[in-house]
């Protein structure tokens, strides 16, 4: 028999976990006409509320769940990680719990896969219920990231995908400290068929992720995949050392024509303070990927365990 290992990232989604597992059994006539297995996943990020009791609460029920906590909240990227790594199905699945990832878009999934294709993953074609700025910045970023990346990241693409073994396999073999799931997918390649469905709410509670999270979120997107900031940060730096040559040739021969150097000052300042400006800037984006290669060396594991059932 086949067994498919069902990944679920969980961070204070004690109100959501048996509502995501009863939509989830929904689809048990579709199991047992593959001749399916099922082994169900709950990572819990460091939660701090009972969402671990209540997947403790299903384990108990159904020998088919298995629960890992973490001694602490790691982040999302962490919980997938683990997750690939306990997860030992022939084909794997990884969505949320908070049942924005319809299960029952699994056996449209499985149809592609049964076409040739080595995973099936979904974006949402609308961001209905979404803060307009939300949705407009989360557009701009994955228009920006095209652009500065070589690794493709489809717009309002989402975790939610199902994947042959070999992909995990792949997506495992990458290490890294800083992860960035969504290039990661779209770095090891294979042949991919996206799913297009319509934005679907959460049941209950709030998201988690506020839009301080979301931006440090993207900007480890944008420097995991891409270096063309250091590339501009090189580029700016030429061109205002161009300029500030120009600015002194222009000082020295108004000086020899007019004889006042005190006039201009205010100008002088401002150009001062540009520079300054653009100087912290491109600092800034240097210290942000020498950052990621402090956190690299150190070699500290991307998780712990606190509780495994």
């Amino acid at each position: 028999m086949d067994l498919l290992s069902v990944i679920v990232p969980c961070y204070n989604e004690e109100e959501n976990v048996f509502d995501f597992y009863e939509e989830l059994m929904k689809n048990a006539p579709f199991f047992r006409e593959r001749d399916m297995e099922v082994e169900l996943w709950f990572i819990d990020d460091g939660s701090g509320d009972r969402t671990s009791h209540r997947v403790k609460e299903l384990a108990a029920g159904d020998k088919r769940v298995h629960l890992v906590s973490f001694s602490r909240n790691f982040g999302k990227e962490a919980a997938i990680y683990a997750g690939f790594q306990k997860a030992g199905g022939d084909y794997v699945v990884l969505m949320d719990c908070d049942l924005q990832d319809p299960p029952s878009l699994l056996p449209g999934m499985f149809a592609y896969i049964d076409q040739g294709y080595d995973s099936v993953a979904t974006r949402r074609v609308t961001r209905k219920g979404e803060p307009f700025i939300r949705s407009m910045l989360a557009r701009a970023f994955y228009r920006i990231m095209n652009k500065l990346s070589r690794t493709e990241i489809v717009d309002g693409a989402r975790d939610y995908r199902l994947m042959k073994r070999c992909v995990v396999d792949a997506v495992l073999s990458l290490t890294e400290y800083n992860r960035f799931t969504k290039g990661i997918f779209g770095w090891v390649g294979f042949e991919t068929k996206w799913l297009e469905y319509e934005n679907v709410q959460r049941r209950k509670g709030e998201t988690k992720w506020s839009f301080w999270k979301l931006f440090v979120y993207s900007l480890d997107g944008i420097t995991a995949f891409s270096t063309a900031p250091l590339a501009l940060a090189s580029v700016m730096g030429v061109l205002f050392c161009i300029m500030a040559f120009l600015l002194i040739i222009f000082t020295i021969v108004r000086k020899l024509m007019f004889g006042d150097p005190t006039s201009g000052w205010p100008s002088l300042v401002c150009i001062i303070s540009l520079i300054s400006g653009v100087q912290l800037f491109c600092l800034g984006i240097v210290g942000q990927y020498l950052s990621k290669t402090y956190m690299e060396v150190k070699n500290r594991p991307m998780y712990l365990v606190k509780e495994e059932i």
